[in-house]
């Protein structure tokens, strides 16, 4: 089966490169050419433009910074798509949009898999991100052996809604739990406290995270480098409130931190990473989260 991908940015890269290690035929397109390099290296082809790559393949895989680039992306790819091949959709997404297109894919003959990933893009630099599938089954289980290859655990979790809406819940969690990582090593650091022992303190209580296991490291190394922009961050966050008010479910927390974000990127700007959301309360009070003996990237 023939596999194109669109999107090769700081995630899209690593899901592309790990599907063509996997032995899958891949093409890729996206608008910086030099973006292609990494997954040519891979063994990936590349194609000259949406059209070209879509009429090509079986399957088209895309992995966009927007739900608008989704949408010009696929406006040009579902009439250049054979009938009988797949849109997979790897971003993060407004499931509502997401079903307008597959809609609209099914004028032409195209399904659509929901698939977007959790873990971080380290995780997908690794192969051990998480995917998350929504769409028909049996589609699914067509696909599954390419998603095993991008990802190191598949979920399947049933329609696109499910999928759409269990990745934001993934991401509002990430993010408070985020900024609650950067008030306790705070608090650890005004009392005094050691931040490499807080560090590993907080890492083995019942107080532990994903996130502090990992954002915390860049945070007390200073370069806030996990591969994850602000403005991305004020757009999951946006999307997590808007399902709250669509589901009718009051997320007071999430209220929050999706203001924390939009004063984040504010005064950082949205190419800023998102742990930088921790610097609000570092620059707040003059004290900075450091520590020897973390690294700079995960």
């Amino acid at each position: 089966m023939r596999y194109g991908f669109i999107g090769l940015g700081f995630l899209g890269k690593h899901l592309a490169a790990n599907l063509a290690r996997g032995g899958f035929e891949v093409t890729v397109f996206d608008l910086n050419r030099s973006a292609g390099d990494f997954v040519i290296d891979a063994g990936a082809g590349w194609a000259e433009s949406v059209p070209k790559l879509a009429g090509a393949v079986d399957a088209l895989i895309t992995c966009l910074p927007s739900p608008a680039a989704s949408n010009a992306v696929m406006e040009l790819a579902f009439p250049a798509m054979s009938r009988g091949s797949t849109w997979i959709e790897m971003s993060t997404n407004d499931f509502a949009q997401i079903e307008r297109l597959a809609a609209r894919g099914e004028e032409y003959g195209v399904s659509t898999l929901a698939c977007p990933v959790t873990g971080g893009v380290h995780r997908a630099e690794s192969g051990d991100i998480t995917v998350l599938v929504g769409g028909a089954q049996p589609l699914y289980e067509t696909h599954e052996p390419a998603l095993e290859a991008m990802g190191g655990r598949v979920i399947y979790l049933g329609g696109i809604e499910q999928a759409a809406v269990t990745k934001v819940v993934t991401n509002m969690l990430a993010f408070i739990h985020l900024i609650a990582a950067g008030e306790a090593l705070m608090l650890c650091a005004k009392a005094g406290v050691d931040l490499r022992a807080a560090f590993e303190a907080i890492a083995a209580s019942s107080g532990n995270s994903f996130v502090h296991e990992t954002e915390s490291q860049v945070i007390l190394n200073g370069s806030y480098d996990i591969g994850f922009t602000m403005d991305l961050a004020c757009k999951d966050a946006g999307f997590a409130v808007e399902f709250g008010r669509r589901f009718g479910v009051p997320l007071r927390l999430a209220g929050v931190m999706e203001q924390t974000f939009i004063e984040g990127r504010a005064k950082y700007g949205g190419a800023a990473w998102s742990s930088m959301i921790v610097k609000l309360l570092e620059d707040s009070v003059g004290t900075p989260l450091r520590a020897p003996g973390f690294p700079a990237r995960l």
